[in-house]
């Protein structure tokens, strides 16, 4: 446990905690394609028993749309199928204190196929782990940092169901961002977001006001990416089901409301060697920086298009990248410029990458994997970057733009040479079935806009 954050647990721990009555209940999880958790609660006794044979899951969870109905057209799992028994692996590092609920530990699990054991490489948590050891065959750690914006709502989830989520209050009436005294209204909660990170091995660094009424971030220490992406679904949980138990509700949804600013998680990435002493990134000076950060950010820029279903996932997510909304639509990079999809900043071994691409509804297994895949691949293969801009992207046409839809994301990944190659056929094949899932449940939906301007006056 010696350089463990406040709240992470080993199996001794937990069996002593157990023992004690400190613990009756373990919540096994994994992330699913949207970036949820699911899983079971168990008897805490009975967890430690059964852990070591694997934890069973129905594989239907990895091939299902957001309202848990199986999709046919997975060549993963299918009626044809019988929809099986996936099994759990617990990963015993990702054991914690779940201190927002009374008498709980948490626990995230890789899933791997029942018989074989073989990891499911479509698993969000497989498609990072495979990336992550890409990196280590190449003798680096990636190390990067995801920061979430949301907005707080004085509606509970029930009543904004019962209002069809129209006419929502937001948690503040004005732009707030770093306001003080909003945050001191909102602090009930956010303080309480705050302490149970920390209590459940999440290191935080602060909260503030977003540029967005009733808008807040939250930031948390830089970790591994791939521990990073496990304390950012366990961090979305946190706030929700703290957000409920205040009869509050928050949303990470990219763009809730035309009027309002998007919600983003910036992701910041660097790659260090592998002792974790020595950030290959680091430069003291713009212009300064070694082959490894400008072959990375090269990577980066040359497959931003074709990655862009990785950091976009839905048809919301296309709403937030709006011209002057702090939100990219431009595949630029700059010197700590926040209208380039590409921002720089830090020095020394501070200095790294932050994508501005993905929103808060992002998974953040994916979007790091497509991150990590092609700064390898820019790295591999010596991409070098276009120059710095200093102005702004918004503007400038000359400049590749981020897709505008999820069916130009879709094409895009499509026909990404990179996304085979570094994720396998398979990956590929499984999340673009996934988006054109997204996109046809839309197409089929008539929305409240379409009732509102041709109802009468058609």
């Amino acid at each position: 446990m010696t350089g463990q954050p406040r709240g992470m647990l080993d199996r001794d721990t937990l069996a002593g905690m157990v023992e004690a009555g400190a613990i009756d209940t373990v919540l096994v999880a994994f992330p699913d394609m949207y970036g949820r958790l699911l899983g079971k609660r168990y008897d805490a006794a009975y967890f430690l028993d059964a852990a070591g044979h694997g934890l069973h899951f129905c594989d239907y969870l990895l091939a299902c749309d957001m309202e848990m109905n199986p999709v046919p057209g997975y060549r993963f799992t299918s009626w044809d199928q019988g929809y099986q028994d996936a099994w759990g692996d617990v990963d015993w590092s990702t054991l914690r204190r779940a201190s927002w609920l009374d008498g709980s530990a948490l626990v995230l699990c890789d899933i791997r196929r029942e018989g074989s054991g073989e990891p499911v490489a479509i698993a969000p948590r497989s498609v990072l782990k495979r990336q992550v050891e890409r990196a280590h065959a190449a003798g680096l750690r990636a190390m990067g940092a995801c920061e979430l914006e949301f907005f707080v709502f004085s509606d509970s989830y029930e009543a904004a169901r019962d209002k069809h989520y129209h006419d929502l209050h937001t948690y503040g009436s004005y732009i707030e961002d770093y306001h003080l005294f909003q945050g001191t209204k909102t602090e009930a909660l956010l303080g309480a977001i705050r302490s149970h990170l920390g209590q459940s091995g999440i290191p935080v660094e602060f909260s503030k006001g977003e540029w967005g009424a009733g808008q807040a971030e939250i930031n948390i220490r830089y970790a591994d990416v791939d521990v990073m992406a496990d304390r950012t679904v366990i961090f979305k949980q946190i706030a929700k089901e703290i957000a409920y138990q205040q009869g509050l509700g928050v949303t990470f949804m990219a763009k809730w409301h035309e009027a309002h600013a998007g919600s983003s998680m910036h992701v910041h990435f660097s790659l260090w060697d592998e002792a974790g002493q020595r950030n290959h990134f680091a430069a003291d000076a713009p212009g300064s920086e070694p082959d490894a950060f400008r072959w990375a950010l090269g990577g980066m820029l040359a497959h931003g298009r074709e990655l862009a279903l990785f950091f976009a996932p839905t048809v919301n997510s296309y709403k937030r990248f709006r011209a002057a909304s702090f939100a990219p639509t431009a595949l630029a990079w700059g010197y700590d410029n926040r209208t380039a999809g590409f921002r720089v900043v830090g020095r020394g071994s501070s200095l790294r990458i932050e994508c501005r691409i993905p929103g808060a509804d992002a998974n953040p297994y994916l979007a790091q994997a497509a991150m990590l895949a092609a700064a390898l691949d820019g790295i591999e293969r010596q991409i070098e970057p276009p120059p710095a801009l200093s102005g702004d992207a918004y503007h400038d046409r000359a400049i590749p733009r981020i897709p505008q839809s999820l069916p130009e994301a879709i094409a895009e990944f499509e026909n990404s040479d990179l996304a085979r190659t570094a994720f396998g056929d398979a990956v590929v094949e499984h999340y673009l079935h996934f988006a054109r899932t997204e996109q046809r449940a839309f197409d089929a939906a008539v929305t409240c806009w379409e009732r509102q301007r041709y109802f009468e006056r058609i």
